[in-house]
Formats: C-alpha cells, sequence, structure tokens
C-alpha cells in the first residue's frame, strides 16, 4: 500500500498534534511584567490567550492590581520575587501548571559618564539585567524540558548591544551578553525543542527613557537625532513584537534578534 501523507508544520507536527497544540491552554512569564514594557508584552500575551504569570518585586497588593488591569483576554496573576534568587524563581516556576513561554524584561539602567561609574551601579546592572535573565532562562528551560513543551524563551536586549551610547556603559555591556545568552541557549536547546530570541527596543518612550525626554532637553534633542524615523518607540509597538515571536508566524525563528529601534542602529546621516 501506498504511504499516508500528513502534512507537517513548521514545528514537525502534524495536523491532528498542530490542532491539538492549538487548543490547549498555553502559560507564560513574563520577569519586570510589572513596568512599563514588561506591562505591555502581558497585556498582549493576554490578549493573545496566554495565562500569563508576572514576576516583579513591587509589593503584592500593587503587583495584584497591576495583573487585574493587564488581564485582557487570559488570566493574568502576579508573583513577587526577584529575579536575582535562584531559589525563589525555582520555586515560582515549579507551581505553574506547565511552561510554554518565558520573557526576560527585567531590568534596570542608570546614567553615569564611564569615568564615574562606581562598582555597585556596574555590579547592580549586570546582576539584575544580565544574571537575572540567565537565571530566569534556565530554570524556565529546565521546566520546558522536564514537560517537553517545545517553549520559547524570549530576552528583552536593547539597540544599545551593538551601538555605544553615552553614559550607560553597564547597561549596554548587560545587553550584549544576553544577545549572546540568547544565542548559546538557542544552540543548545534546540534539540529539546525550546527556542530563544531576543527583541531589541530602540528609544522607548517608558521608564528612564521618558523621564529624560520630559525633562532634560539636551538628552532629547541627542535622542531624536539618534532615530531616523523621527519618533520613540511605544512599549505597545516593543509588546508587538514580542507577539509576534509568540505566534506560529515565528516557530522557526531561534537565535534572531528583532530589532525595533526605528533605524537607530543605522547611525545617521549627518
Amino acid at each position: 500500500m501506498p504511504e499516508t501523507y500528513s502534512p507537517v508544520n513548521s514545528q514537525g507536527l502534524g495536523e491532528k498534534e498542530t490542532l491539538m497544540a492549538n487548543l490547549a491552554p498555553k502559560f507564560a512569564l513574563v520577569t519586570g511584567g510589572a513596568g512599563d514594557i514588561g506591562g505591555a508584552i502581558v497585556a498582549r500575551l493576554s490578549a493573545d490567550g496566554f495565562t500569563t504569570t508576572i514576576v516583579d518585586t513591587i509589593d503584592e497588593p500593587a503587583g495584584a492590581a497591576r495583573a487585574r488591569a493587564l488581564s485582557v483576554n487570559a488570566p493574568v496573576t502576579f508573583c513577587r520575587a526577584s529575579t536575582t534568587s535562584r531559589q525563589a524563581l525555582t520555586a515560582l516556576i515549579a507551581t505553574l501548571p506547565r511552561l510554554d513561554l518565558a520573557v526576560m524584561c527585567a531590568g534596570t539602567v542608570s546614567a553615569q559618564p564611564f569615568l564615574d561609574i562606581d562598582d555597585a551601579a556596574w555590579q547592580l546592572q549586570l546582576d539584575v539585567n544580565l544574571t537575572g535573565s540567565f537565571l530566569a532562562a534556565q530554570i524556565a528551560a529546565r521546566r520546558m524540558r522536564k514537560d517537553a513543551s517545545r517553549g520559547h524563551l524570549i530576552f528583552i536586549s536593547s539597540w544599545v548591544a551593538s551601538r555605544p551610547w553615552p553614559e550607560i556603559a553597564a547597561y549596554s555591556s548587560s545587553k550584549a551578553g544576553i544577545d549572546q545568552l540568547m544565542r548559546q541557549a538557542a544552540l543548545e536547546l534546540a534539540p529539546h525543542g525550546i527556542r530563544s530570541n531576543s527583541v531589541a527596543p530602540g528609544i522607548v518612550m517608558a521608564g528612564l527613557a521618558k523621564t529624560q525626554f520630559e525633562t532634560e532637553p539636551q538628552y532629547a534633542a541627542r535622542a531624536s537625532r539618534s532615530i531616523p524615523l523621527g519618533a520613540p518607540q511605544t512599549a505597545d509597538q516593543i509588546a508587538d513584537a514580542v507577539g509576534f515571536l509568540a505566534s506560529p508566524a515565528a516557530a522557526t525563528m531561534t537565535g534572531s534578534i528583532l530589532t525595533v529601534d526605528a533605524g537607530s542602529t543605522l547611525g545617521t546621516l549627518a
């Protein structure tokens, strides 16, 4: 008898498996999910059907209120934990029904000229941005491997991972490290069906950049000159990029950096 042909999708799954996978509940974790960019990502994932857990360091009442505000479609919950604590992250991830997606968005930045950076500021940014991303990604990937969930790690990097920008040497170094960490994870986790990608935002009207735009005319002028398309990004635009990577449309992407920076990494003509 002739072989029976069974269509296979981009993840190597047949039609029946694909249908069941699409119908199954999806669970996501977002570190730093109470912040401006993280919150936009949480709302987008909730809208797309991911039951999402926010991991952040704000107090429980504020975190619970933030989770309620971001519950667009699928449920959103809050858990207070530091991403620099392996013990806390391990305990948290163990409580989840399953884990399909982990977004490493927790981060911190302080602006200091290179000659003035003190040890504490340097170490804090590497601990939160790079080590915290590593811990969350590793613990999440171990859970994904255990569940055979063919999960996905998405790191929030930055345009300054590849282009120097004044007074943020610690931050940009940590983000460059994140991109290489992402590539390492993509290579080593591929045999388990686990993907790893980064989103690299440009200058986003959120957090410290928003404050500087609104209070420091010199910074606003310099930043505006560094955006070829003329306007900073919004948190929702970064969330759209994460939503794309988390969708079936990006099922064969791994080891990629999705840059959403209005051209800032290109430099300027002037």
